[in-house]
């Protein structure tokens, strides 16, 4: 299983960066291996399931994610899977001084030949969440500029 994180620091207040990032699919504009999220049910609460399609490794591949925990103003956790890789997003906020502190988590279990080559597949995975974070520092930045942050 591959586990990483990355923080990002935002001057918009922790109740705009949440609500932001809480809608799964905000994912379009800030991280890089997206190229298409849609809400199929839910609220945006525990249970809410979205369609999302990503690049990753060269490849293009359909997963379904359900929100499994949130924790209002806080914290939000998906678990996104299809028959090669079950993926766990874990995204919190916090408040600090002139803004807040986002962290995004993720945890990826491959399947079939791909856990195989699951030491390659760190690097990409790194690559993938360092421009995710800078994703996230951009459209975080876009937000406080717009004044609703």
């Amino acid at each position: 299983m591959i586990r990483m994180q990355r923080q990002v620091t935002a001057g918009c207040p922790p109740e705009v960066a949440f609500a932001y990032l809480a809608d799964f699919t905000t994912t379009e504009q800030w991280d890089p291996g997206t190229v298409r999220t849609e809400r199929l049910s839910g609220d945006g609460g525990r249970g809410t399931r979205y369609a999302n399609t990503s690049r990753f490794a060269g490849r293009t591949s359909d997963l379904v994610y359900e929100v499994t925990a949130l924790t209002p103003g806080e914290s939000i956790e998906l678990r996104g899977e299809n028959a090669s890789v079950v993926a766990h997003d874990t995204i919190t906020v916090a408040g600090r001084p002139n803004g807040c502190l986002v962290t995004y988590q993720v945890a990826f279990a491959f399947a079939g030949w791909l856990r195989w080559v699951e030491p390659l597949l760190r690097f990409a995975v790194a690559d993938l969440l360092d421009k995710g974070a800078r994703g996230l520092d951009r459209e975080l930045a876009r937000l406080h500029s717009l004044g609703t942050g």
